[in-house]
């Protein structure tokens, strides 16, 4: 009910450039956008969560001291696991207002993490005929970035970190991650501890998920809605306490994660025809904003650390709703 008033409310603003159309044909155009959001929420939701689950993964790659003022640079492969969970959903002709499947009642059809299966979806618009093919997913079991890390350490036993990654081709669309935050090690305080090489430590950090897929390629006979590229933007913000042992060169790492999540999703991409007549594009973003959330995740992580020289090598893996694996190498540049 309230999408379809704010459906109603933007028509209304501009009435004006619309005055062409009839009644019945603005509110199929409204019923249109509507249907396409609707989509969009079931099909990029999955992909934003595991976005927010690679990127809080191995941001301590120890829990000790480091030397004061150390620079360590490191390069790490990131591996999800998409579950069968997120790879679909099942649409049904009752839930659109104005498409329907072009055969039968009911599908089950991709997540942009799902397969690359497409179906078609049908709709009258003005007597004439709207036919669209539902968006393919990445098609991948796995899905795996690589991406750089840094880190300096401060003389209060802190360090700043920060990663970033180039946009990652996902055959479908992209993706890219960039972060910073703040680790303080924590046993310094405790020497019983530390003479037990024992160590603690904290970090907070903040990480931005960008991620988009080809979406919906929809031509009407007032041109193309101009929704070919859905976006959605993550901000998460990461809390993480770390506990490791260290045995010999090894150091073993146990990390509990909470992290909070605001979501915006956009549709972007080349406009198409139809903003002669109404700004689509603008209208359905407006309505994405309904679908802007907030989420908190809780994830725990077990990591091994290896010291070999200036060299550290770690192998991390990450477990709550989705499950996480990542490997890196890390260099002591002081």
């Amino acid at each position: 009910m309230k999408r379809s008033f704010a459906i109603c409310a933007l028509f209304f603003g501009f009435s004006n450039s619309m005055q062409a159309q009839t009644p019945l044909q603005l509110e199929q155009i409204g019923y249109l956008l509507e249907d396409a959001l609707l989509y969009s929420k079931q099909y990029l939701i999955p992909a934003t969560d595991g976005a927010v689950y690679q990127a809080s993964s191995a941001w301590m790659n120890s829990a000790k001291r480091k030397k004061d003022w150390q620079i360590s640079v490191g390069l790490h492969g990131n591996t999800f696991k998409v579950p069968n969970s997120d790879r679909s959903f099942i649409i049904n002709n009752s839930d659109f207002k104005f498409l329907e499947l072009e055969s039968g009642t009911s599908a089950e059809v991709p997540t942009a993490l799902g397969t690359d299966d497409t179906f078609v979806l049908v709709g009258d618009l003005g007597g004439q005929q709207v036919r669209l093919k539902t968006p393919k997913g990445v098609n991948q079991e796995f899905i795996t970035y690589p991406y750089l890390d840094f880190s300096f350490a401060l003389p209060s036993g802190s360090e700043i970190i920060g990663r970033f990654s180039n946009k990652t081709d996902l055959k479908r669309g992209d993706y890219q991650v960039y972060g910073f935050g703040v680790k303080h090690n924590l046993s310094q305080y405790f020497p019983v501890l530390e003479n037990k090489k024992i160590y603690i430590s904290a970090i907070s950090f903040y990480s931005n998920e960008d991620i988009s897929f080809d979406f919906l390629d929809v031509n009407t006979a007032y041109g193309n809605l101009g929704i070919n590229n859905l976006n959605g933007i993550v901000d998460t913000y990461h809390y993480q306490l770390s506990v490791s042992k260290e045995i010999s060169n090894f150091e073993i790492l146990g990390s509990f994660i909470v992290n909070t999540s605001d979501f915006n999703y956009v549709v972007s991409g080349e406009k198409g025809a139809i903003e002669n007549l109404i700004p689509a594009q603008y209208i359905i973003n407006q309505l994405l904003d309904t679908i802007q959330k907030r989420k908190t995740n809780y994830i725990g992580e077990l990591a091994v650390n290896y010291s070999f020289r200036d060299f550290n090598f770690l192998s991390a893996f990450a477990f709550g709703k989705f499950m996480n694996f990542n490997a890196g190498i890390s260099y002591k540049v002081n």
